[in-house]
């Protein structure tokens, strides 16, 4: 079997990281397969996207008669949402995705190119290079869907300041942003019962669709919260 070979790290922005004290991602290759890890957890894994990919299209089937839907999509990770969402989104849609590691978006440019496929060229896409949760307090009323691949789903893993992303008041920011009958979606590595009330809480109409890791071809069970604003 091939080794993995470490290619890059890089800091995460802020010194709040939790996950065993770590604040540095790397990313490491073995043949044509890439992971990114904090410490010694994967983060993602270029062989597991169908979750990701849910996110995507469950928020699409939300807003489906839109002709000029305002997505913002929190966390670049190895592109997957993003390939995802642009396959059935419409040639008029606007897709903002926000990274907050600078060497994430290198990644996707460089050494994972291959991966990408070119998506970060699509005319729809715009890259803002920053925290989501700003970005979101401060566009009342912009977007169709939100969707948030940050961390580990509401138990944050990278960082302890991405908590804020599904507390009550971030929620209320998310809520805010979004137009009317605007859609929530939320990828989780677990479910979590209290979280779908909380959204309840805040005025969306929740559920907590099961997804697999690989899509269709099965793997570890995910979760992604539909959330559309009442």
């Amino acid at each position: 079997m091939l080794p993995w070979i470490e290619l890059d790290t890089a800091e995460i922005p802020g010194q709040d990281a939790v996950a065993g004290g770590s604040t540095h991602l790397r990313l490491k290759r073995r043949g044509d397969e890439f992971s990114i890890m904090l410490g010694p957890t994967e983060l993602m894994n270029s062989r597991l996207s169908g979750s990701e990919e849910a996110l995507a299209t469950l928020a699409q089937a939300k807003i489906a008669d839109r002709p000029r839907p305002a997505m913002l999509i929190g966390g670049l990770g190895m592109g997957f949402t993003l390939r995802a969402a642009l396959a059935v989104l419409p040639e008029a849609a606007e897709v903002t995705v926000a990274e907050l590691v600078p060497a994430v978006i290198a990644w996707a440019r460089g050494p994972m190119a291959p991966v990408f496929k070119g998506c970060l060229e699509d005319k729809r896409v715009r890259l803002h290079e920053g925290d989501v949760a700003a970005l979101i307090r401060s566009t009342p009323g912009v977007w169709d869907t939100i969707l948030l691949d940050v961390d580990n789903g509401p138990d944050g893993l990278t960082r302890a300041g991405n908590d804020g992303l599904y507390s009550a008041p971030g929620l209320a920011s998310a809520h805010r942003a979004l137009k009317a009958g605007g859609v929530l979606t939320i990828w989780s590595s677990a479910p979590d019962p209290a979280f779908t009330r909380r959204l309840t809480q805040a005025g969306f109409a929740a559920e907590a669709v099961p997804v697999r890791a690989n899509g269709k071809r099965g793997g570890a069970r995910h979760v992604v919260w539909v959330a559309v604003k009442r």
